[in-house]
């Protein structure tokens, strides 16, 4: 998670959202305060990411279904079945967006939130997983789309910081000061709506008119509104759920489940409400975890610091979808592969290389299946997986009839992408 050694060329999807370098924004801003930046300070415009066009051609052409659709009024969000409909014959669903009812409930005053952009529209996919892999947390990303001087939500914090990009049109945003600083994923602004509701009356720390291209940044916890103001407004929410110690904790105390001195059972009639017996139980329990958690394991067991970043890297990637692939078009590149064909690592794929289950293999390690090689393949696996792009037939350590062999069963798995 620490920024040392990268600027902005090693980042260059965060860097886009930034007027700093981002190892300034990580050290001055990052899980701190809100960055507000105009268009003009910013390297560019956001065009290649969505537009108006985009939200008509997803609402109207994309059969997107609920959850990927929802609406809402003055804070209200609207039963499905006012913006759906069923899917018609040959299509046996009945919560398929309805672009006449939207047009309905749009003129009528709702707001209309495109949810999970990440995973429906190719541009968004694209540029979160690179953000992604610039933040090391997981990012997803809901448009907003707001009929002239309508507020969709009331004032409310979220669980996970954001960057809010306005696309099209203005909208007037009141940002306070935290209630309730760094909130985790399980203590929504509706534990403390009645604190968030005076703070919200209160002057804000902001108060600004986002114009197309503006961006902010706002860390978990911090209060916002906004209503638009002339003609429709659009913006992006693009929703960071930046990993924590807690996280860490929860992963190292699920591994601690490996010790046995940590299965043991309490004391036999230990007295649960007596607090100093109780604390002294606590104080004993830490002890045990930090000796499990320094301890060297066992020659063929993972260390704790080694299980922990496992359990966390798997759930980044479990929240990333890598580079789509087109399943007919990468069977026919497998098929016509030969050895001057350049390929390269897919995107996002989170694949790594270990030991095979026999003696004389080595395996690639991907979020949903192993793929076995031969051992001799285990300089071509290296090379891969450093994501530069080479030839078929060029892969370290093999001579060009098993490179290209290899190359091929490696598309055919998805793992590479002819380039």
């Amino acid at each position: 998670m620490t920024s040392e050694g990268r600027g902005a060329s090693d980042r260059p999807a965060l860097a886009r959202l930034l007027p700093v370098s981002p190892d300034v924004f990580a050290t001055d801003y990052w899980d701190r305060r809100p960055l507000f930046t105009r268009a003009a300070a910013l390297p560019g415009r956001f065009d290649d990411l969505f537009s108006a066009d985009a939200v008509d051609e997803l609402v109207a052409h994309r059969g997107l279904r609920t959850p990927f659709v929802r609406m809402a009024r003055e804070g209200t969000v609207l039963d499905p079945g006012r913006f759906t409909a069923p899917g018609g014959l040959g299509a046996e669903v009945a919560d398929q967006v309805s672009a006449d009812k939207v047009l309905d409930e749009f003129t009528d005053g709702a707001t209309l939130v495109l949810q999970g952009l990440h995973r429906t529209w190719p541009p968004l996919a694209e540029f979160t997983r690179r953000l992604a892999s610039d933040l090391g947390h997981p990012v997803q990303v809901n448009a907003y789309v707001t009929p002239a001087s309508e507020r969709g939500f009331d004032a409310h914090y979220d669980v996970h910081d954001v960057f809010v990009l306005q696309i099209t049109g203005e909208k007037r945003w009141l940002i306070h000061p935290p209630v309730h600083s760094r909130p985790l994923r399980d203590q929504p602004w509706t534990d403390h709506r009645r604190v968030v509701e005076l703070q919200a009356q209160n002057d804000p720390a902001i108060d600004e008119v986002f114009r197309p291209n503006d961006v902010l940044y706002l860390p978990r916890g911090w209060i916002h509104s906004a209503t638009a103001l002339r003609g429709t407004s659009i913006h992006l929410t693009i929703g960071v759920a930046a990993l924590t110690r807690h996280d860490v904790l929860r992963e190292a105390v699920a591994h601690a489940a490996a010790a046995e001195s940590l299965r043991a059972a309490l004391p036999l009639g230990i007295d649960l409400t007596d607090a100093q017996a109780v604390g002294a139980l606590l104080a004993d329990t830490v002890d045990d975890f930090a000796r499990f958690t320094g301890a060297d394991p066992a020659p063929a067991d993972p260390t704790p610091a080694q299980a922990v970043s496992r359990r966390l890297a798997r759930r980044v990637r479990a929240s990333t979808r890598a580079e789509p692939i087109a399943p007919l078009a990468t069977t026919a590149a497998a098929t016509a592969l030969h050895e001057a064909t350049t390929v390269s690592l897919r995107q996002g794929l989170g694949a790594r290389s270990r030991p095979g289950p026999n003696p004389g293999e080595v395996s690639l390690a991907l979020p949903d299946k192993t793929v076995t090689l031969p051992a001799e393949a285990a300089d071509a696996l290296t090379q891969i997986l450093t994501g530069q792009t080479v030839q078929a037939g060029g892969l370290d350590g093999l001579d060009a009839a098993s490179s290209l062999v290899v190359a091929r069963r490696l598309v055919r798995e998805g793992v590479l992408v002819v380039r």
